[in-house]
């Protein structure tokens, strides 16, 4: 085989492979973005007050 026949089909194997890499990642991030978005709640705001020996701030005590 001539050689620029062997590039050349090295060449169309690398952009399938970055092709086929490039659409894994986007998968696999679409995934991961859709399973963040539904563990993430509202977090219910809680009244904190801060403790004056310590300086830490804590749940307001009612």
């Amino acid at each position: 085989m001539p050689p620029f026949i062997v590039v050349a089909l090295g060449a169309i194997g690398a952009v399938a492979l970055v092709k086929l890499l490039a659409n894994e990642t986007r998968r696999a991030n679409d995934r991961m973005d859709r399973r963040r978005d539904a563990e993430t709640t509202p977090l219910k705001t809680i009244p904190l007050e801060r403790d004056p020996v310590t300086g830490d701030y804590r749940p307001r005590q009612s």
